[in-house]
């Protein structure tokens, strides 16, 4: 339980754009987010990671991209 109140993961929007192709469940317009997340421990930065996430604009469901 102690450890819900010393680790922390932030998470930080770098830019939108939009992306080609469309929802497969609405057919709405998808958009990918750079975002960087920052793991913490006890105030101290463990780790950064930037990804690319997916999402539809109209619906808001986030989609996986499968390679």
């Amino acid at each position: 339980m102690w450890l819900v109140y010393i680790c922390n993961e932030e998470e930080k929007v770098l830019g939108t754009e939009k992306a080609p192709g469309s929802c497969p469940y609405c057919g709405g317009i998808v958009q990918a987010m750079d975002v960087e997340s920052q793991r913490t421990f006890c105030f101290l930065p463990l780790c950064f990671k930037t990804k690319r996430k997916y999402h539809c604009t109209l619906c808001s469901k986030r989609l996986v991209v499968y390679p």
